[in-house]
């Protein structure tokens, strides 16, 4: 079992309106805090045509164009540039129209 202390959670938003959240563990064993930079490998997973999460029991794999939204807890505040908005505090919970 992982340190709850070094978790980041994704959840994934689908076209198709369903949702799934995984734990993703910043420790990687072997190596030093220093080689570690868990921030940075979720934004290249980020930019990859299909997401592969090794689970305890399954492997999961997602394909990216299938997704509409992905939400990340903690924040990564480190993310800067062209499309980043700063100081910002979401008022209403998204909301599907029928």
């Amino acid at each position: 079992m992982q340190s709850q202390d070094s978790v980041t959670q994704m959840t994934v938003y689908y076209l198709d309106g369903s949702s799934e959240s995984f734990n993703i563990f910043d420790a990687i064993a072997g190596l030093d805090a220093e080689e570690q930079n868990p921030a940075i490998d979720l934004e290249q997973l980020l930019q990859q045509p299909l997401w592969v999460f090794h689970l305890p029991d399954q492997t999961v794999m997602i394909r990216s164009e299938t997704v509409l939204k992905v939400e990340v807890k903690p924040p990564l505040f480190h993310i800067q540039g062209a499309g980043v908005i700063n100081n910002s505090d979401r008022v209403t919970a998204l909301t599907r129209m029928r």
